[in-house]
Order: C-alpha cells, then structure tokens, then sequence
C-alpha cells in the first residue's frame, strides 16, 4: 500500500509542478503582451486609467516637423552611383605636396609653441590663507 501511496503523491507533485509552470507561463505572456505597442492589454490598461496618458506635442516641436513624407533610400537599397572622376598624377602629386606644406607648417608652429612655453616662467601660485 505504501507504494501506491507514493506513486499518487509523486503524481499529484507532478500536476502541481506542471500548474505552476503553466500559471508562471500564462502570467509572462501577459506581462510581455503589454510591452509592445500595439497591444490590447495595454490599450485596455490605458482605456481604464493605469497607462500612460498621450501628451500633444508642444507647438515649436510640431511646426518643426515635416509634412510631407521623407525621402529616405528604403532597406537594402543601395544610392545611386555618383560618377567618380580619378585624379590624374600630377594632381594627386600637387595635393600631396600641398597637405606635406600644411603638415610643416603645423608642426612649426607646435616647435614655436613649445620653445615660447619653455622660456616662460611659470606664475607662482598663491598662498592659501
């Protein structure tokens, strides 16, 4: 007798089991439900009082706003080529030369910079009272 009494107590731990993982189940759907935006629940929740409230935009932010549709490229569509014209040798050699003379010169005036900072004296500062 004692091992059909186990048997049913381990059969009735089972259903027990399987009723809270089915309740625990049930309840996150719920919850989740309400996460989206387009969501009956939460558009029952708001109809009844708990949501949150819609707010207008305020007038500078709504004039702000365009009218019309934006003209974005949709997903997964690619711009429009652009023609591209190759610089010819002597022009990438000018602009070579002309970013080089920019780069001297910046590092110059650092050199200035860093000479003119050496030959201050640093102020004192002053006494804490």
């Amino acid at each position: 007798m004692s091992s059909t009494h186990g048997r049913r107590a381990a059969a009735r731990s089972t259903r027990l089991r399987a009723a809270i993982r089915a309740a625990a189940l049930a309840g996150t759907t719920l919850l989740a439900a309400c996460s989206g935006d387009v969501s009956a629940v939460r558009t029952l929740a708001v109809d009844a009082g708990y949501g949150p409230k819609s707010v207008q935009a305020p007038d500078f932010v709504a004039k702000s706003r365009s009218t019309g549709t934006p003209e974005f490229l949709p997903v997964g569509v690619s711009a429009p080529q652009r023609p591209v014209r190759a610089k010819s040798a002597e022009s990438q050699k000018a602009l070579e030369a002309d970013l080089e003379g920019a780069r001297n010169r910046n590092q110059a005036k650092g050199r200035s910079a860093e000479s003119a900072g050496k030959a201050t004296k640093p102020a004192n500062a002053p006494a804490s009272e």
